[in-house]
C-alpha cells in the first residue's frame, strides 16, 4: 500500500517493512502527525500478508527524540491521513500485529521512543545509542511507557537517567548492542532469519505471548495448552511436520 506519509519513508524488501521516522534535522520527534502515520503504517504491515517482520528506524543519526514538546496537544495542520490514534494506540499496535518487529535504533531513543523500542518484539541497538526517560526533568512523566517497561526502567523515569547501548543490553532493553557499522547487518540478518518461519507459527505464537503475559501461571498453562492443539491443526504445521519427515525445507502458505 502506498500512502502519501509526511513524517515517514516506508519500504519493502522481499518480505520485510522498513518503516522509518523521517524527521532527521529534529531527531525524529513524536509529535500527533506522525504517531498518526506510525499507526497507519504499522497497520498496513499488519493486513499485508506478504510481509513477514517490520522493522521500524530512524532517519539520521537519532532513533527518536521522544514526544514532540513543542506539539504536545495540538493536531498537526493540515494531516495527510484521516485519524488512526495518538500515541496510547500506537503502543498498543505492536502486542497486535502477528509479526514480529524490530527495533533498530542509533544515536538517542528519549521518551516515547524509548517506549517503541520497548514494545517491539526485539530491538538491536549501535553502540552509538542512548536511551532515556527526560520526562521527569520537564515536571512531566512518561506515564504510558510504564505500560511496556521493565523494572530497571521504573528508575530511569523516577531520575531521568540515560542507559549507553551496553547497559541497554544489560538489563534486555535491547537485545543487543551492536557496532555502529554492523548495525544494518545485524538488522538485515535477524530479519531475514525471521521472514523465512511460517507465519502462521509466528502470528499464533505472538499472540500467546502477548496474551499470556500478564496471567499467573495456573491460568497460563491451560491457555497456552489450548494454543498448541490450536497451531497443531494449521497447515503450516502439517507442512512443518511432513517437510521434517521428507527431509526437505518447508513451503510455507500462511494458513
Amino acid at each position: 500500500m502506498t500512502r502519501s506519509y509526511r513524517t515517514l519513508l516506508v519500504s519493502t524488501e522481499g518480505a520485510i517493512t522498513t518503516i522509518t521516522m523521517n524527521k532527521p534535522e529534529r531527531k525524529n520527534p513524536l509529535g500527533p502527525e506522525m504517531v498518526n502515520e506510525l499507526c497507519w503504517a504499522l497497520d498496513d504491515a499488519r493486513d499485508d500478508a506478504s510481509v513477514r517482520v517490520v522493522v521500524l528506524t530512524g532517519a539520521g543519526d537519532a532513533f527518536s527524540a521522544g514526544g514532540d514538546l513543542k506539539g504536545m496537544g495540538s493536531g498537526a495542520e493540515g494531516e495527510s491521513l484521516a485519524p488512526r490514534g495518538d500515541y496510547a494506540d500506537l503502543l498498543g499496535r505492536f502486542s497486535q500485529m502477528g509479526k514480529p518487529t524490530i527495533a533498530r535504533v542509533r544515536g538517542i531513543a528519549m521518551g516515547g521512543g524509548l517506549g517503541m523500542v520497548a514494545a517491539c518484539d526485539f530491538a538491536i541497538a549501535g553502540e552509538s545509542a542512548v536511551f532515556g526517560t527526560p520526562e521527569i526533568k520537564r515536571g512531566l512523566f512518561p506515564m504510558m511507557i510504564m505500560a511496556v517497561s521493565k523494572r530497571r526502567l521504573m528508575e530511569m523515569m523516577l531520575l531521568g537517567d540515560k542507559l549507553d547501548a551496553k547497559t541497554a543490553a544489560s538489563i534486555e532493553l535491547v537485545n543487543r548492542a551492536v557496532p555502529d557499522a554492523s548495525l544494518d547487518d545485524e538488522v538485515k540478518a535477524l530479519a531475514t532469519k525471521l521472514a523465512a518461519q511460517s507465519p502462521t507459527a509466528m502470528r499464533m505464537g505472538l499472540q500467546a505471548w502477548h496474551a499470556q503475559a500478564d496471567r499467573d501461571l495456573a491460568s497460563s498453562l491451560p491457555y497456552l495448552r489450548d494454543q498448541l492443539g490450536a497451531i497443531l491443526m494449521t497447515e503450516d504445521a502439517r507442512e512443518g511436520l511432513m517437510a521434517f519427515a521428507e527431509k526437505r525445507e518447508p513451503k510455507w502458505t500462511g494458513r
